[in-house]
């Protein structure tokens, strides 16, 4: 037993020594929240993995260059929904500085401390003066138990409900937490995706060591979902220390194990809200390819099927249209063998996880012997698992998807207007 214990009644500020709070600053037209802060009362360590879109927003841009300056001395993040300040040129890199500036005047700590996040519409300039209003207000808000709630609402774009939890484990019996939240419901695919997400613990961690944690982290669950097959201009995310707890974890240290479930527990169930919270997403779909030469293969035969259209309508019909699977990976650009192909579905049991039979699909890359009959309810389930065996190896990978419905099309047809 690691001793890792989930609780989605958690979040950013479940950790000792981080508060959040939220305001709405006039960005979205409702009175919704839309700019808040997420606040360490001591500096941290700190690391971020960024979209690999050739066309990248000023926050992500500012961010990148404050990490590589500073990884060791930020307080927080300052955050809006509602506008990206993305394609915005010279004029919103200034906008992200100032955003950032704003907020660390507002708290009283030192210049170039304060990270900056932001998401929404592309290609229109931040609003700086209602900004700094609610930076402003916010900073007197600050608050431990209602402000990580609070937070995780404020970077809702067509989210349809916040994204946070915490996880806890002791080490000779003192406490330790990670707690994180994450924004995220369409243009989501590898690498990244119209996603923000912020990871906090009280630990003790070195800088190194917290960069590389979170890439394998992000690489195992951030970039193995997809929505609709798009990469943002703003994904990020972030893991901030502030070791608070005084427990120093580390590779040769005690307790680094269960510090790695637990960043590794936190991002994946962040992802797995991101898929199940898709846009107009009726149906959330686990697939498994094993048998692959290696977990590379593997993973990207995945993203291809995970993200196909034919395959992602199919689902929203709930139609078992299994041969666009086999296509798909048939189209990913590896070298299979389409006669060692093995298929199969199962649908989740809420009441029973676990206990659902696998059906085959295709065997040795034909169709199986099954009554049709049989699958339609399969693929009308809320959720189902898919395993593609490819018979080539022992490597294998996950990923997770979600089905492409008509109220996707209808949610991006009219975004902007």
């Amino acid at each position: 037993m690691s001793g890792v214990e989930l609780s989605f009644e958690g979040g950013v500020t479940s950790p000792l020594g981080f508060a959040a709070a939220a305001v709405n600053a006039g960005l979205k037209p409702r009175g919704e929240l839309d700019l808040g802060l997420l606040v360490s009362q001591t500096t941290c360590s700190a690391a971020g993995v960024f979209t690999q879109n050739r066309v990248r927003a000023a926050p992500v841009i500012y961010d990148e260059a404050l990490l590589h300056e500073r990884p060791g001395r930020i307080r927080g993040v300052v955050m809006n929904s509602k506008v990206a300040n993305a394609c915005t040129g010279e004029p919103g890199l200034k906008a992200a500085e100032a955003m950032a500036r704003a907020a660390e005047q507002a708290l009283g700590l030192p210049a170039r401390s304060m990270l900056v996040l932001s998401t929404g519409v592309i290609g229109v300039q931040l609003p700086l003066d209602l900004i700094e209003k609610g930076i402003e207000r916010a900073s007197k808000r600050l608050d431990r138990e209602e402000g990580g709630r609070a937070v995780a609402r404020a970077i809702m774009t067509t989210d349809t409900k916040p994204k946070s939890l915490c996880a806890r484990f002791t080490v000779n019996g003192r406490s330790v937490t990670v707690g994180g939240m994450a924004k995220g419901a369409g243009m989501v695919h590898p690498n990244l995706a119209t996603m923000l997400a912020v990871i906090t613990t009280d630990a003790v961690v070195e800088v190194a060591q917290l960069q590389d944690l979170l890439r394998r982290a992000v690489d195992r669950t951030f970039n193995a979902i997809t929505i609709d097959g798009d990469t943002s201009t703003n994904d990020t995310v972030l893991i901030l220390a502030n070791g608070s707890s005084e427990v120093a974890v580390g590779r040769d240290l005690e307790g680094w194990r269960q510090f790695e479930e637990a960043v590794f527990s936190v991002a994946r169930e962040l992802a797995l809200m991101i898929v199940k919270d898709g846009e107009g997403a009726t149906r959330f779909v686990e697939l498994t390819v094993t048998g692959a030469p290696t977990e590379v293969m593997a993973r990207e035969i995945g993203r291809a099927i995970a993200r196909s259209a034919l395959v992602k309508t199919a689902l929203a019909g709930g139609d078992p249209n299994w041969g666009r699977i086999l296509a798909a990976a048939g189209a990913a650009g590896f070298q299979i063998v389409p006669e060692r192909l093995h298929l199969s579905v199962r649908a989740a049991s809420r009441e029973n996880p676990g206990s659902e039979q696998w059906i085959t699909l295709a065997q040795n890359g034909a169709a199986a012997e099954v009554d049709e009959r049989m699958l339609k309810p399969l693929f009308e389930a809320q959720e189902l698992a898919l395993r593609l065996d490819l018979g080539m190896g022992g490597a294998e990978a996950t990923v997770w998807t979600c089905d492409l419905s008509e109220e996707y099309v209808r949610i991006n047809a009219r975004y902007r207007t």
